[in-house]
């Protein structure tokens, strides 16, 4: 029988990028709030500069409770099932901020209107056949705010393209209008980024540095960034990479609000007899407890949310919690992986090192931001070259088939060219589509025998004929840059990602989502959602910026109307 603990006003389950942003606003305001992490505490000591334990080993990932529930995949409903040898997201106090990229973006407009502004523009026709895309319950303006009040609480370095209403040309001028400049000044540019963007000028597009959750000077007592280049699978021994284990947990913590419990497994979440949560039921070194709370926040991330969601079974909610509309895990879609390119060049770039966020963006091709009328499908990408390369991704490097792939002669290659390849990322608009999907594994299961979450997805024509038209473009990039040879990759699946979205979508319709416009439950009133699994869309940006905004604001949605909520 569970050990019962002290009621809390408020029980956050997952402290990382969403949990770990949401409890400081309730703490400010004075609420209780118990943070159930199922990781531990790492600092700066944890986070060696060694490739061989980041990179290859992935450490801690390898060791976590997340491998131990890596979600399975399948392309279809009547595809084999396979199963990743280790999950991309990471258990510990910050999450994946731990040893995430950084880059920290906002959404465009568009994002939040695809449905509307895409019959608008093009008409009903151009919705992709299947896909379940509806339009956001709000536009980027009511989110702005949260957007600003993130970049300052944790630190953004970037460059502003557009500040109420005004363009600055140094930035990205496709941005939706913001309050202020960010708090930092962006990171460091190189030879090499200087290149790409005078490249990109030449060909009439509009380079900028993107946004990043990096320190580029001294802030909140933290040191800049050093880029010493081991960051983007590992921890940042400075604490310059700004997740909310060095920013705002530390920060509810002083309010003698918060408490953080570490090694907590969430395995269900409670209700009573009147459909409302209650608390939730947590295992550490096998002794099970109950954490009885007014509010529940759940905040483990897409796969998670979802499982923890369905696993949740009572009279009420025979298939899942806040599932009575048969919602929970639909409208699933992720970044994903491939479309790729890599291109070799004639001279050395000097991109040892560095960050992955420390890099040049183009958003001409972005989302809705050219003219898609003679085109066969609806959405974009961002382009974006980057700084960062040690010597074992050095020397993985492609040949391009001009040198076979072992012996001398590949050495020699290597030797040669280990500093002149350079490979771009991606990201692409992804829509939700009818038949891909979450639900439970019907046979695998993690270690305390529940099942683990499975993914049904792949990519759709409009997203494969994305990918391929922004390799088209990236190809057009490097070649102006003066790249010898460009090498295009192919699509990849839709398997576990740190970009996974829907699952608990939000939206004013109870019948075709999970959560309301405040993120919370529309069947469990006081069970509110934070993460990407309520966003409808992804745009072509990295989600975390709008991951932690959107928890910002369910948080103090939350403080605002608590008796609301409770009663």
């Amino acid at each position: 029988m569970a050990i019962r603990l002290k009621p809390t006003g408020v029980v956050v389950v997952g402290l990382g990028a969403a949990g770990g942003v949401a409890v400081l606003p309730l703490a400010q305001a004075g609420i209780d709030v118990i943070g159930l992490e199922a990781g531990t505490w790492l600092t700066r000591k944890d986070f060696a500069p060694d490739e061989i334990r980041n990179n290859v080993r992935a450490w801690p990932m390898a060791v976590q409770k997340a491998n131990h529930e890596v979600p399975t995949h399948r392309s279809n409903s009547s595809a084999p099932t396979t199963r990743a040898s280790s999950h991309p997201m990471m258990n510990a106090v910050g999450g994946t901020t731990l040893h995430y990229w950084a880059q920290h973006w906002r959404l465009n407009a568009w994002d939040f209107k695809v449905a509307s502004e895409t019959t608008r523009r093009y008409g009903a026709s151009r919705i992709p056949k299947g896909s379940t895309v509806e339009d956001w319950p709000f536009g980027i303006e009511e989110l702005e705010p949260y957007y600003d009040k993130v970049e300052y609480e944790i630190g953004v370095s970037g460059q502003a393209g557009h500040i109420k209403g005004t363009i600055d040309r140094r930035g990205n001028i496709f941005e939706a209008p913001r309050q202020r400049e960010y708090p930092m000044p962006p990171l460091r540019s190189t030879g090499f980024l200087d290149l790409m963007s005078a490249a990109a000028r030449s060909l009439g597009w509009h380079p900028f540095p993107g946004p990043a959750a990096v320190n580029s000077r001294p802030y909140q007592n933290r040191s800049a960034c050093m880029y010493h280049g081991f960051c983007n699978r590992g921890g940042c021994h400075v604490d310059a990479k700004n997740g909310p284990h060095v920013t705002t947990i530390p920060k509810a913590e002083k309010t003698g609000r918060l408490k953080v419990v570490t090694r907590a497994h969430v395995t269900t979440i409670e209700v009573d007899a009147r459909d409302r949560a209650t608390g939730v039921t947590y295992v550490t070194d096998g002794v099970e407890y109950s954490q009885p709370a007014e509010v529940v926040l759940l905040a483990s991330y897409t796969y998670e949310n979802t499982r923890l969601l369905l696993l949740s079974k009572s009279k009420a909610f025979p298939n899942g919690l806040s599932n009575n509309h048969g919602q929970v895990g639909r409208h699933y879609f992720s970044h994903a992986t491939g479309h790729g390119v890599t291109a070799l060049f004639p001279w050395n770039i000097n991109a040892w090192y560095g960050l992955p966020a420390q890099g040049v963006a183009v958003d001409d091709w972005a989302d809705d931001n050219f003219d898609h009328a003679g085109l066969d499908f609806v959405g974009g990408g961002n382009l974006w070259v980057f700084s960062d390369r040690r010597p074992i991704s050095a020397a993985n490097m492609s040949t391009f088939g001009r040198a076979p792939g072992w012996g001398s002669a590949w050495k020699k290659f290597i030797m040669e060219n280990a500093d002149r390849g350079n490979t771009a990322y991606l990201q692409k608009t992804t829509l939700p589509y009818e038949d891909n999907y979450l639900d439970l594994d019907p046979v695998v299961r993690d270690p305390l025998g529940f099942p683990v979450c499975r993914i049904t997805a792949e990519f759709k024509d409009n997203e494969r004929r994305i990918g391929a038209f922004i390799q088209d473009k990236m190809d057009q990039w490097y070649r102006a840059a003066g790249a010898l040879a460009v090498q295009q990759g192919a699509a990849g699946t839709m398997g576990p990602s740190t970009h996974a979205y829907g699952g608990t979508r939000m939206g004013d319709n109870p019948e075709t989502n999970v959560v309301n416009r405040w993120g919370f439950s529309h069947e469990v009133p006081n069970l509110g959602i934070l993460g990407a699994s309520v966003m409808g869309t992804s745009g072509a940006h990295n989600p975390t910026g709008t991951v932690q905004a959107l928890a910002w604001r369910t948080a103090e949605y939350l403080v605002k109307n608590w008796k609301a909520v409770t009663t």
